[in-house]
């Protein structure tokens, strides 16, 4: 099969998965509601989602490119999936088998236009990683470059040949899957698609351009150019393109390798509380952070004699981040909007919580809030009053009960994350479980709590000068409350006051409309069923049902239409 060939069958693949269960979702969730079956639907709800993020898995897998970041996207989007797919998704991992290195020596040596013994003295042909878009290898720089450099041993970061024609048909399959799902009123009503499609089309064109990433690396740099607990791998600019990327060669103990940093002398849960307090810096002072810390991206590089301070009070190792093609930006409109937030949590503030939800962006305008503040105001009620280290003594029951009570609260509402605060979501995941692999005792809100108090210590003018606007505003309409009242009764002594009901009327109008339809829709799905149950007796008889079916059904389509535009 030739390349077009094999990109077609792909796009295939993809949307006729997609098609197969937008049908099967369409049938449980919209046709037997309407003919009386809901509980047949809720009851094999779960079981139909696990089904769906298995068979998404291995389809997954089997496809490799851009569908595994996919797969990972969306098992990160608590905010508009179910738990059923996010958890089955959770364990997709970023590695396939490595690309031949043939192949990977003719793209590299198009992309640096000389051959590869001329741009380094040694490369190794066996990857040193392999994942969905490309690949890494170790290498030593040629004499020149290493004199002009300083450098020697690197890794060379290598695109798979071809990833970005699969990126481009992957997309598009998306894009038109997102086209399907808008006009989807159950699902446009909750999420915007085509924008989370856009927002995952961003990210990953950025991920497979090395020039971005190479950029994104001196940035971190020159951020943590003073700070002796991060350290980044130098770049090699002369042996880099938007599709090989050459960089220092920094590896050193993972993060994540317990008995490795015990047998260097270094202490994990000192590990884990500098961690914890660089990813915050990125976060709350910084504005710029790394959005994908997890193990495999972050080595612990001992300097001298480890866990030994040194001279300066410092401890003898740092913290090395690689890989930056996945960054993020706290701009200063989400850095207020989070401010809110947090001043809201503080004050136990159910509505002020949601005020700053719709401020970040997570609430789309036709969000109904009632439910959600309700869930708000209940769980400050019950642990508004406890700090945070008291929280680890609540019992995970009552913490599990709480979080299916706001998911289906949540899933209710047209509620999707901005793009960027989906990263902070997704680095404060992983800077948490990282931690606790770390050290099992580790509290994620100990560390966060000096930067909330700094927040709110800073906001606090601005939230005194806010309750005082607001305690004016309602003294001002308690004292004008009595001569209103003393109005409003003298006018319906007299008979100056008449209800109208026009809204009222119109919707009646529309449940008896609605009503109608209902019927249609029962009709068509019994002359329906009916038909094809009676196929396999009567041909003729089975056929006619199913043929009877139709005017119901266009019926219960078109009504609604006809009427609004009567």
């Amino acid at each position: 099969m030739t390349d077009v060939g094999n990109m077609r069958a792909r796009s295939r693949r993809i949307l006729l998965f997609a098609a197969r269960y937008l049908v099967q979702t369409w049938w449980y969730e919209l046709i037997l509601p309407r003919v009386g079956l809901a509980r047949v639907a809720a009851r094999s709800r779960s079981a139909r989602l696990q089904r769906i993020a298995q068979r998404f898995h291995v389809l997954a897998v089997d496809l490799g490119g851009l569908m595994i970041k996919v797969g990972q996207f969306m098992s990160s989007r608590l905010d508009v999936l179910p738990p059923e797919i996010t958890k089955e998704l959770e364990g997709l991992q970023d590695e396939v088998p490595p690309v031949p290195f043939p192949a990977i020596r003719t793209l590299a040596e198009a992309e640096l236009g000389v051959t590869l013994e001329r741009a380094f003295s040694f490369i190794d042909p066996t990857p040193l990683a392999a994942a969905s878009l490309g690949q890494a290898h170790r290498a030593r720089l040629s004499e020149a470059d290493a004199a002009e450099t300083g450098l020697l041993d690197v890794v060379v970061k290598i695109q798979r040949p071809g990833i970005s024609t699969i990126v481009d048909v992957d997309l598009s399959a998306l894009r038109r899957v997102a086209r399907w799902l808008s006009h989807v009123r159950l699902v446009s009503d909750r999420v915007d698609v085509p924008a989370l499609v856009e927002e995952f089309a961003f990210t990953s064109l950025e991920e497979i351009d090395y020039l971005h990433e190479a950029a994104s690396a001196e940035r971190f740099a020159e951020v943590f150019a003073d700070d002796a607990r991060v350290s980044v791998p130098e770049l090699v600019w002369e042996r880099t393109t938007r599709r090989v990327l050459t960089l220092q060669d920094v590896t050193a103990i993972k993060i994540n390798d317990v008995d490795g940093l015990r047998a260097a002398g270094i202490d994990p849960s000192e590990v884990a509380t500098e961690f914890a307090a660089v990813m915050f810096d990125q976060l709350f002072l910084h504005g710029y952070f790394h959005a994908d810390p997890h193990p495999g991206n972050i080595f612990v590089t001992p300097l001298g004699d480890a866990g030994v301070p040194g001279g300066d009070g410092r401890r003898d190792w740092k913290l090395t981040f690689i890989d930056f093609g996945m960054m993020g930006d706290v701009p200063d409109a989400l850095r207020r909007g989070l401010r809110k937030l947090l001043i809201a949590a503080a004050s136990r503030d159910g509505k002020g919580m949601v005020d700053g939800i719709r401020e970040v962006g997570v609430l789309l305008p036709s969000a109904d809030t009632a439910e959600l503040e309700r869930a708000m105001t209940k769980l400050f009620a019950r642990f508004g009053g406890m700090g945070f280290a008291e929280l680890q003594d609540v019992d995970p029951r009552e913490f599990r009960a709480f979080a299916v009570e706001f998911g289906d609260v949540v899933r209710s509402l047209p509620f999707q994350l901005p793009e960027n605060f989906l990263l902070i979501v997704r680095a404060m995941s992983l800077t948490s479980g990282m931690c606790s692999s770390l050290d099992p005792a580790f509290n994620i809100w100990n560390s966060v709590e000096p930067y909330s108090a700094g927040l709110i210590r800073a906001e606090g003018g601005n939230l005194v000068q806010a309750a005082a606007k607001q305690a004016m505003s309602v003294a001002g309409i308690i004292a004008r409350l009595p001569r209103r009242l003393d109005n409003l009764t003298t006018r319906i002594e007299e008979g100056a006051v008449s209800v109208q009901t026009p809204r009222l009327d119109r919707r009646l109008g529309s449940l008896e409309r609605t009503g109608r339809q209902i019927i249609s829709a029962i009709l068509f799905a019994a002359l329906l069923i009916g038909g094809i149950l009676q196929r396999g007796e009567d041909v003729v008889i089975g056929t006619v049902l199913m043929a009877g079916s139709a005017l119901p059904l266009l019926h219960a389509l078109f009504a609604g239409i006809l009427a609004r535009r009567s």
